[in-house]
């Protein structure tokens, strides 16, 4: 229940930067999904996604370059190969002998 103490302190949490599951998780008894539906509708500056905010796959493939994931995407050393790309493919000739095998016809 939103009650204007647990309003006080979303607002208070939201101002400082927490994230909307660690809000959550400091009101307690609500979820992430409820902390964002509220500051949302109390009208809380929108935050970009962590997620988000990283260059997408297909903007790197755009640039010709791997984009082999490397590491934890949750995790901000995240990030893609960016060796040069074999052409026609998103990833580099390490890389793609790694995701691509040749098949063998007389395996059953």
């Amino acid at each position: 229940m939103w009650t204007d103490e647990r309003i006080a302190a979303l607002r208070e949490l939201w101002a400082a930067g927490h994230s909307a599951s660690e809000i959550a998780a400091r009101l307690g008894g609500i979820s992430r999904n409820a902390v964002i539906g509220k500051a949302h509708r109390l009208g809380l500056e929108a935050r970009p996604s962590p997620i988000k905010s990283r260059p997408a796959a297909a903007e790197t493939w755009g640039g010709r370059t791997c984009v082999w994931p490397l590491g934890d995407p949750a995790e901000a050393s995240f990030r893609f190969c960016g060796a040069k790309a074999e052409a026609g493919r998103p990833y580099c000739t390490e890389h793609c002998a790694v995701a691509y095998r040749k098949r063998d016809r007389d395996a059953a």
